[in-house]
């Protein structure tokens, strides 16, 4: 019989590999300083892309006076207990009213986290005869609730309606059979590559089949939409989306999420989310905060569009001076450039050494082998000057990688990394 460890000794994982080159630096990175446009990475400022504060709320002197405030008044435990036992509050009534106005829905509940939340609503939703049809870019949260699922479930290509609908199609055969139901999950943005999910689309299709649809709208939420309320708004579809979530880690600059939908879905969901009967109460400190971030998103959109006016000088930027930036259509900025983990690692290094600028990089398995992935999120605390910096950093370091310096610098990680 084998150690359980075993398997952990002889393989850390397609990440875990890379530990002994990249731990500290290029993962698991130490970012100090008031979160903001510019903070420290090991003892030199630099311009910090790889913040989800969109509308720049997390060090916002408002926000942080009634953090400050909540947290004298209650403390970091208040309310002790889950919500069905203790840790049930007027305030927390209050912010689900809110949120449900505001994504125009008729009820909302609270979730303590994003992901445990996703993976539990879409535990609660299926039972055994129900089919799941989701993006296969969806998001870890959502894949590792369809895991949970016992009974069908299919993916179809990233945002391609011909695949959607096969699937459709094959699922409706399978719950004929079972007496079962579909359940549809997009993102509203997916948070690699910016693109908004087609949900417009994806909506015209219950002409023709029966079927729900939950979105996940983390990064349209506050974001996207005339008032803010998200992607389905955006779209033009609010009404079409049956459960809608979105998270406090992105716009609200705080943790937290929440569930949407008709009375009756979330009268059901919230007796039956595991994740939340059986975790303590999102803490009151928390409620308060959230409830003062969204009191300012609906009443200051000029947060918002300071953050658009960003966007569109770096995503315009880029494009101007040849960047292949793919087909986003939100804040997200993903910038896409050819070459090896070794010259990747020299490559970012360069940017945050030489150039003061740290945004995250993503390379394989995440994406195919000889991809590099820079992803840029800008907010509303950045500056035009910030975006011009950005774009001759991104000018310099283009320029070494076509012409080799890159890879010369990295040929001693590249062949430790063959050993």
């Amino acid at each position: 019989m084998a150690d359980l460890f075993d398997k952990i000794y002889k393989d850390k994982g397609p990440l875990g590999k890379w530990a002994e080159q990249a731990e500290g630096y290029f993962v698991f990175p130490k970012l100090e300083g008031p979160i903001s446009n510019r903070m420290k990475f090991q003892g030199k400022e630099v311009i910090t892309w790889s913040i989800n504060d969109y509308l720049g709320l997390a060090n916002h002197p408002e926000v942080r006076k009634v953090d400050a405030e909540a947290a004298a008044e209650y403390g970091s435990a208040y309310p002790m207990g889950a919500r069905m036992m203790s840790g049930h509050t007027d305030l927390h009534e209050k912010l689900q009213r809110e949120l449900a106005s505001f994504v125009k829905k008729e009820a909302a509940y609270l979730l303590n986290f994003g992901y445990q939340g996703m993976v539990s609503t879409v535990d609660a939703l299926v039972s055994k005869k129900d089919v799941i049809v989701y993006d296969v870019d969806a998001h870890a949260c959502i894949i590792d609730g369809v895991r949970l699922h016992l009974g069908q479930r299919f993916t179809y290509k990233h945002n391609d309606l011909e695949s959607i609908e096969k699937n459709l199609q094959r699922a409706q055969k399978i719950t004929e059979q079972t007496g079962g139901g579909i359940l549809v999950i997009s993102e509203g943005v997916f948070g690699m590559r910016g693109e908004q999910g087609k949900l417009k689309e994806i909506v015209a299709l219950k002409e023709k089949y029966d079927f729900r649809l939950f979105v996940d709208d983390a990064h349209g939420f506050g974001t996207l939409g005339a008032t803010g309320a998200g992607a389905g708004e955006e779209q033009g579809v609010q009404d079409g989306i049956d459960v809608y979530f979105a998270t406090f880690a992105k716009s609200l600059a705080s943790t937290g999420a929440f569930i949407a939908a008709d009375q009756e879905i979330i009268d059901y969901l919230k007796y039956n989310l595991r994740s939340q009967m059986f975790a303590k109460s999102l803490q009151m400190q928390l409620v308060v905060g959230a409830l003062k971030r969204l009191d300012m998103l609906r009443t200051m959109p000029e947060l918002k569009e300071k953050l658009w006016e960003n966007v569109n000088a770096l995503q315009n930027g880029l494009k101007e001076r040849g960047f292949d930036i793919g087909t986003t259509q939100s804040c997200v900025t993903p910038v896409y450039l050819k070459g090896s983990i070794p010259e990747a690692m020299a490559l970012v290094k360069d940017l945050r050494e030489n150039h003061g600028i740290f945004c995250s990089i993503v390379v394989y398995p995440v994406i195919p082998k000889g991809l590099i992935l820079l992803r840029l999120i800008p907010t509303a605390t950045h500056t035009l000057e910030d975006v011009e910096e950005t774009l001759n950093a991104f000018s310099a370091i283009r320029e070494r990688l076509e012409n080799g310096t890159y890879k010369r610098l990295s040929a001693g990680v590249a062949a430790a990394m063959e050993k």
